[in-house]
Parts: C-alpha cells; sequence; structure tokens
C-alpha cells in the first residue's frame, strides 16, 4: 500500500541505495502503521535537478498511502526520510521536499485488482 518514490541528483550506488530502501521501508511502516510487505520503496539517482535554482544535492519524494496520513504523520515522516537522505547521501533536510497523498482503495491496484 504505502509507495514511496525518492528522487535525488546524487548518483547511488548499490550499496547505498539497498540501506536506503531498508531504512526508508522500516520506517514508513512503522510510522503509518502498515506491515513492511505492503511497503514500496523506490531511489531514482543522478535524476537532472535543481532546487532554489542551484543544481546541489537535493530530493524530491511522494508518498502515496490508503489511510495512514495526517498532519501529524506527514510530519513525523518528512523528518524520519530528511534523516534518512542527510546520512546516506549528505542532502540537507533544506534541500528536500516530500508529497503525500492519502488515496482512496479502488485508486490503488494490486495483485491484479485494487485494494
Amino acid at each position: 500500500m504505502p509507495t514511496l518514490n525518492l528522487f535525488t541528483n546524487i548518483p547511488v550506488d548499490g550499496v547505498v541505495a539497498s540501506d536506503i530502501l531498508k531504512d526508508a521501508t522500516k520506517a514508513v511502516a512503522k510510522i503509518i502503521g502498515k506491515p513492511e510487505r505492503y511497503v514500496m520503496v523506490l531511489i531514482n539517482g543522478a535524476v537532472p535537478m535543481a532546487f532554489g535554482g542551484t543544481e546541489e544535492a537535493a530530493a524530491y519524494g511522494e508518498l502515496i498511502s490508503i489511510g495512514g496520513l495526517g498532519p501529524s504523520v506527514n510530519g513525523k515522516l518528512s523528518a524520519v526520510i530528511a534523516e534518512i537522505l542527510q546520512t546516506k547521501l549528505s542532502i540537507d533536510s533544506a534541500r528536500f521536499y516530500i508529497k503525500f497523498y492519502d488515496v482512496e482503495r479502488s485508486y490503488f491496484g494490486f495483485n491484479g485488482s485494487t485494494f
């Protein structure tokens, strides 16, 4: 259900990507309260990106979930994901945007159907 799609202009090697995927999966599941087995995380590195008119290290993310989101949860998710990006890729949290989507079950496909 929850899907976190991250984009960054920093090249991401396999080891770092694996760490980010693992850490973000655990964080999203815990904070939203959904089982890890349903959490999907994607990391897209070396994406041409400018933030504030510069091409310094930056990131953008989108988190889609069927329920579980709201002002308090979104704030926690933003903080934890920013911390992961800072730790693993040295991306300053002031150069990271994340957009949250709370969608209805019928708008999320899985296993040849919808939730």
